[in-house]
């Protein structure tokens, strides 16, 4: 749609009614300059957070169709309030939820995957000269049930809307400038990125970096939206995402932190085909994710099979592999919670030698020990002790420091 721009607002920058009008204010400077808006809003910060513990105080089981009940209001309560923000402005602004809007998703409660959008509704409205805005994180399933589409995902539906919608830009605001080598709050020598690639920055939103929902980054690159992640506090340009070439390819462009991970280990397993589709054919059925998975050598004839899941989920995950115990075949179960992943990114470390030994002189000098490693064409990733990821951060960040110095903003449109 002609001179259309979706803007998404986190948590933090409507967490009270100062900052949802100045929000207000920003998207109002946005609809004065001749173009039409649609807002998408998460819930106003903690809120999520809240609304879970108090389903926590009734049952430490929730039903999870009745959770997704629960916490689709935190964002009906922002879309509420920045409609109400924009009319005091004087504006004619109207907030919809995802049954309103037609955002048709999965049944899977808790994670479910957006299907389709109905555009009947938003182009009405935006006809209409109106400010649309948005119940970000939800949608509704086939049997008229609202679902959540995961922590983050009110990403994931702005660019969805971007998309579906052809806008021109989609502009994803939240309480950081834009996207850094590293978390700049654990290494504050990190540098601002004026743009980075989808690969680039899917992998690093899948490894932990907590900025963009990975399935927004995925579905950006899918539509090739225009995406620009920047903060609602400052005026300081933000990072753009896109597909892009770069002159000269950065071997790694950023570091991942994530210490929501755990690692079970399978051990005493017969070495034959068929194995491991019985070790993870269950957890795939039970829609868990599984990451860095390690086979190795056990005692005797046996193997060994090591992977890590979030955290939250080592419970579910183990539960699941109990129950095929007898199926799989295995001795026991060990789990380590106690652990952190360490994971550098960048499209251009193909091409580059070197790029794994020197993040493990990296380590060595630190003096931190690496437990796990998993690499491929455009990350290596490392499981370490906790303890020591703050540390092990800054003495990686600082050994590629050179790198981060040249410049990445050389690009051409692929």
């Amino acid at each position: 749609m002609e001179n259309l721009i979706v803007q998404k607002y986190g948590g933090t920058s409507v967490a009270n009614a100062e900052r949802i009008m100045h929000v207000a204010k920003t998207v109002s400077d946005t609809y004065k300059k001749g173009k039409r808006v649609v807002v998408v809003v998460s819930a106003q910060g903690h809120t999520t957070d809240r609304l879970v513990e108090k389903a926590r105080g009734i049952s430490s089981d929730s039903n999870r169709r009745e959770l997704d009940m629960l916490l689709v209001t935190g964002e009906q309560q922002s879309a509420a309030l920045m409609a109400m923000a924009l009319q005091s402005l004087g504006h004619d602004a109207v907030s919809l939820n995802a049954a309103q809007v037609g955002i048709e998703a999965t049944s899977v409660h808790g994670n479910a995957q957006i299907k389709r959008i109905r555009t009947a509704r938003l182009t009405e409205e935006l006809e209409k000269g109106r400010i649309v805005v948005v119940a970000g994180f939800q949608g509704i399933n086939r049997f008229g049930d609202m679902t959540t589409l995961g922590r983050g995902a009110s990403d994931t539906t702005a660019v969805a809307l971007a998309a579906v919608l052809e806008a021109e830009l989609c502009e994803i605001y939240t309480d950081v400038d834009g996207i850094y080598t590293v978390d700049p709050r654990i290494v504050p020598t990190a540098k601002k990125l004026d743009v980075i690639s989808y690969d680039d920055m899917l992998e690093l939103a899948s490894s932990g970096a907590g900025v963009l929902h990975n399935r927004a980054v995925e579905m950006a690159k899918r539509y090739r939206v225009n995406l620009v992640l920047r903060s609602s506090m400052s005026e300081i340009p933000g990072t753009l995402i896109k597909e892009a070439t770069e002159v000269e390819r950065l071997a790694v462009s950023g570091i991942a932190i994530d210490r929501n991970v755990a690692r079970i280990s399978v051990t005493g397993l017969e070495d034959k085909p068929g194995v491991a589709y019985s070790i993870f054919d269950p957890l795939a059925k039970g829609k868990l994710n599984v990451d860095v998975i390690l086979l190795s050598v056990g005692e005797g004839e046996k193997r060994d099979y090591c992977f890590t899941v979030h955290k939250q989920e080592m419970g579910l995950a183990c539960e699941i592999l109990e129950q095929n115990k007898e199926k799989i075949g295995y001795d026991t179960l060990i789990t380590d919670e106690n652990l952190a992943k360490l994971t550098i990114v960048g499209a251009g470390m193909a091409n580059n030698a070197g790029v794994a030994s020197t993040m493990f002189e990296a380590l060595y000098e630190c003096g931190v020990n690496i437990e796990t490693i998993c690499t491929s064409e455009i990350k290596i990733t490392v499981l370490i002790d906790q303890r020591h990821i703050t540390k092990a951060a800054k003495a990686v960040h600082d050994k590629f420091e050179p790198m981060f110095s040249k410049d990445y903003t050389q690009t051409e449109d692929a």
